[in-house]
C-alpha cells in the first residue's frame, strides 16, 4: 500500500465522529483557540435542524389533562410533613387572619425569609375553599399541572409535537417533579415560573429577530419566580441562554431596549411588594437579599451535604426516564452519519438548561432535594426528543404503566399512612386536650413544630433552638405551667438535665410513634411546672 493510499488514522477518527466532516470538501477547524467549543457544539454535538410536526394535537392535550389529574389531585388531605409543609400552610392562615399582605408572619413574628406570591395563592386559596391542608396543597398540585402543560405547549415549537408528548408524559410519572411537587413547597411554583421563563425566552431569541411577545412572557415569568423565591430564578435563566448563544450562534442578541424592557417588567412585578416590606421592617433587605441568598449560599448554615449529592437524586428523580439514560448517552456521542443529524440545537439548549440548573445548586453546600426541581422540564424534554428517534418497545410501555399505577398507590395509599405516622396530630386528642388552651403556653424544642399550630389555629407557639436552652430555662421559669413539644431527639432527656431543682417535668408522652424509641423518639410531648405553683 503506498503512502497516498493509507488511511489517516485521524482522517478515520474524524470520519467516525460526524458526518460533517465526511463532505468532499469538510469545513476547516477554526485556528482561534476560543471557537473550538462552539464548532464543535454545532458542527459535530447538535449540527441537524428539527423538522417535525409542532401542532398540537386532541389526544395528546387529554392525555396530559387526565393523567396528571389521576395522580395530583386525590388524597391532597393527608398530614402536614414537617418542618416545610407546616411552615408554608401556617403562614398564609396567620397571614389572612391578620388581613396581612405585605409582612409574612409565622408564631406571630415576622418571617423574612421568603417573598410572598406563594403566601398570596395559599391564602386565596383558604378564601375559597377554606383552611385544610387540601386547600393549601391544592397550589403547588396546579402549579405542577401547569408546568406540564406549559412544557407540551411551548416544547412543541422547538423539539415537535411527539417529543413535546413523551417529554411531558415522562415529566407527568418522574417522582422527583410530580410526587415532590404536589407537597406544600415553594419550589413547585417557582418551577413553573423558571420552566415558562426558559422555553419562553428560547423561543424569543431563536429565529432570526427577537419575538417581542415571547420575550416579555420570558420577563414576567422571571418577575414572578422573583416574587415567589427571591433572585434565584435569574441565575437559572441567564446562563443557559448566554452559553447556548455562544456556543450555537443561533440566538439574537436582545437590544438595549429589549434588555431595559425585561427589567422594567421584572422590577414592575417586585419593587411595590420589595419597598413596602422595606417600609414596613427596615432590616428586611439587608437580611433577605445579603444574608438569606448571598451568605448562605456561600457559607450555609444547614443542609450541608457533598458535591455528589444530586446524582442520586436525579437518577431516582427522573425516573422511568432514568432508564433510557445510557442508551441517550450514545445517541449523543454517535457520529453514525444516520444519527448525528438527528441531534438539533434545541436538544443542546435542553440540556444545558437543565445541567445548569443541577450544577448550579452543586455548587452550593446547602442542598436539599427540592432545590433540582426546575432541572426535570428541560431534561424531560430532551428525553422525549431521544424516544422520538428511537421508539419505545413494549416493555418501556409496559414498565411505563406500572410506574403510573406505583405512583397512584403511593399517593393515595402508603405516603398518606407515612405522613399519618410522622405527624404530630397523629395523637390529635392529646395534642387537643394538652394545646388547645390559649391561656397555657405552649413551647416548640429544639425545632418549630408548626402543623400543630396551623391544626389548632394557634400562632402563640414560642420556639427555642438548643443554643437557646439557657433562655428557655428562664421563661420557663417565669410560668407556672408550659406544655413542651420535643422535636429532636436527646431533647427531652437534655432539657431534663438542665432544668433547676425547683422545675419538674411531668405528663411525659410519646406521640407519632415515638414510643418504640423511648425518651430520645422524635417528638414527645411533657409538662414543665414550677414547684411553688401550676395546675
Amino acid at each position: 500500500m503506498t503512502e497516498a493510499n493509507r488511511p489517516s488514522f485521524a482522517r478515520v477518527r474524524l470520519d467516525r465522529l460526524t458526518p460533517v466532516l465526511l463532505a468532499a470538501e469538510p469545513p476547516s477547524l477554526p485556528r482561534a483557540p476560543g471557537a473550538l467549543l462552539p464548532f464543535f457544539w454545532s458542527r459535530v454535538l447538535f449540527p441537524g435542524q428539527c423538522t417535525d410536526d409542532t401542532r398540537a394535537r386532541w389526544s395528546s392535550l387529554f392525555v396530559l389533562m387526565a393523567l396528571p389529574a389521576l395522580l395530583l389531585y386525590p388524597s391532597l388531605g393527608f398530614h402536614l410533613f414537617e418542618p416545610d409543609e407546616g411552615r408554608y400552610a401556617e403562614i398564609p392562615r396567620e397571614m389572612l387572619a391578620r388581613v396581612e399582605w405585605v409582612v409574612p408572619y409565622l408564631q406571630g413574628e415576622p418571617y423574612l425569609d421568603k417573598p410572598p406570591l406563594f403566601y398570596w395563592l395559599v391564602m386565596l386559596s383558604y378564601r375559597c375553599f377554606g383552611i385544610s391542608a387540601t386547600a393549601a396543597r391544592l397550589v403547588p398540585a396546579l402549579a405542577v399541572h401547569i408546568c406540564l402543560l406549559l412544557t407540551y405547549f411551548i416544547g412543541r415549537r422547538s423539539v415537535g409535537e411527539r417529543a413535546a408528548f413523551w417529554g411531558a408524559l415522562l415529566l407527568s410519572l418522574a417522582p422527583g417533579f410530580l410526587s415532590v411537587g404536589r407537597l406544600l413547597i415553594l419550589d413547585s411554583l417557582l418551577t413553573l415560573w423558571a420552566t415558562l421563563a426558559l422555553l419562553a425566552g428560547y423561543e424569543a431569541l431563536r429565529g432570526g429577530r427577537l419575538r417581542w411577545g415571547w420575550w416579555l412572557t420570558a420577563a414576567t415569568a422571571c418577575g414572578l419566580g422573583v416574587l415567589t423565591k427571591g433572585p434565584v430564578i435569574l441565575v437559572l435563566f441567564a446562563p443557559p441562554l448566554l452559553a447556548f448563544g455562544w456556543l450555537g450562534k443561533g440566538l439574537v442578541r436582545p437590544s438595549r431596549r429589549a434588555l431595559a424592557a425585561f427589567a422594567l417588567v421584572v422590577l414592575g412585578l417586585n419593587l411595590p411588594w420589595y419597598v413596602a416590606a422595606s417600609i414596613a421592617l427596615p432590616e428586611f433587605p439587608r437580611y433577605f437579599f445579603w444574608e438569606h441568598n448571598v451568605v448562605r449560599f456561600l457559607t450555609p448554615f444547614a443542609h450541608r451535604e457533598p458535591v455528589w449529592y444530586y446524582g442520586p437524586v436525579m437518577l431516582a428523580g427522573l425516573m422511568p426516564g432514568t432508564l433510557l439514560l445510557v442508551s441517550f448517552a450514545r445517541f449523543l456521542g454517535s457520529g453514525d452519519e444516520g444519527v448525528a443529524p438527528q441531534r438539533t440545537p434545541a436538544l443542546g439548549y435542553l440540556l444545558l438548561a437543565g445541567g445548569w440548573c443541577v450544577a448550579f445548586f452543586t455548587l452550593s453546600d446547602c442542598k436539599l432535594t427540592t432545590y433540582v426541581m426546575p432541572a426535570f422540564p428541560p431534561l424531560s424534554l430532551a428525553l422525549g426528543y431521544y424516544l422520538t428517534r428511537n421508539p419505545i418497545k413494549r416493555w418501556g410501555v409496559a414498565v411505563g404503566m406500572a410506574f403510573a399505577l406505583g405512583v397512584a398507590v403511593i399517593h393515595q395509599a402508603l405516603l398518606p399512612k407515612y405522613a399519618e405516622h410522622r405527624s404530630p396530630m397523629r395523637d390529635a386528642a392529646m395534642i387537643t386536650a394538652y394545646c388547645s388552651d390559649p391561656a397555657i403556653p405552649v413551647v416548640c424544642y429544639p425545632r418549630n413544630c408548626d402543623s400543630v399550630a396551623f391544626y389548632l389555629k394557634r400562632d402563640d407557639l414560642r420556639p427555642y433552638r438548643s443554643k437557646e436552652t439557657p433562655r428557655l430555662v428562664d421563661y420557663l421559669q417565669t410560668q407556672p405551667r408550659t406544655v413542651i413539644l420535643f422535636t429532636h431527639r436527646h431533647s427531652l432527656e437534655g432539657l431534663r438535665k438542665v432544668l433547676p431543682p425547683q422545675m419538674t417535668m411531668t405528663d411525659e408522652t410519646p406521640l407519632c410513634g415515638s414510643a418504640k424509641l423511648g425518651p430520645e423518639g422524635m417528638l414527645y410531648l411533657a409538662v414543665v411546672r414550677r414547684v411553688d405553683g401550676g395546675r
